[in-house]
């Protein structure tokens, strides 16, 4: 499986038509946009609509810059997936999600960022090969820089469900950064375009577009 998975677009559309591009050409099964895709005004026209028109297979989560209105409008206009709360699975590959930030306007609490994503685990919890995806970074992360706190209830649900793979994104100044906590791969994706292959055996290779 093949996964190109991007964060914090902020409205930059022709970015967007760029890794629409490349995600046809390295024909991904499936692109996860972490949240934050929404500029400043919160305008996010043209930023999934070249992912669908080069066959792409789509799943959203909010971030702290978009809301659920706006995220189920693309879900539906683009035939787009949820994430935030909902599970995508393909074959061994079970994807589960929460949206959302600690900060700005859409904002969760801790508990309920880790219970949205413990309903969420629920449903591929046997499932061979897991990934964790939010916006926000997990707490005491390097991801954080120790600047940044982010979420305890994030990094409660890496503990205890160890997923092979947590996505998230949230941080523009550690974007492409990684950290092991546990078991899990810790990436902050970012606006970077991160490819993501998991092989039948569930290993997994990372690289950059």
């Amino acid at each position: 499986m093949k996964i190109l998975a991007l964060s914090d677009i902020h409205g930059d559309k022709r970015f967007m038509q760029q890794m629409a591009k490349k995600g046809k050409a390295a024909e991904v099964d499936l692109v996860i946009l972490a949240g934050d895709l929404a500029d400043d005004d919160g305008n996010i026209d043209g930023l999934v609509g070249p992912l669908k028109a080069e066959g792409l297979d789509v799943a959203i989560i909010p971030g702290n810059h978009e809301g659920l209105a706006k995220t189920n409008f693309l879900t539906k206009h683009y035939d787009a997936k949820s994430l935030h709360g909902y599970v995508i699975q393909k074959g061994d590959v079970g994807i589960f999600g929460c949206g959302y930030a600690d900060v700005g306007i859409h904002q969760l609490s801790e508990a309920e960022f880790f219970a949205t994503l413990k309903q969420a685990h629920e449903q591929v919890k046997d499932v061979k090969h897991k990934i964790m995806v939010s916006h926000v970074q997990p707490s005491d992360s390097v991801i954080g820089l120790g600047v940044f706190p982010g979420s305890t209830g994030v990094r409660k649900a890496v503990e205890e469900f160890q997923p092979a793979l947590h996505i998230c994104g949230h941080i523009h100044e550690t974007h492409g950064m990684e950290e092991k906590i546990g078991n899990t791969r810790v990436f902050n994706v970012g606006k970077t375009g991160t490819l993501i292959e998991v092989n039948d055996d569930g290993k997994h290779t990372v690289s950059r577009l």
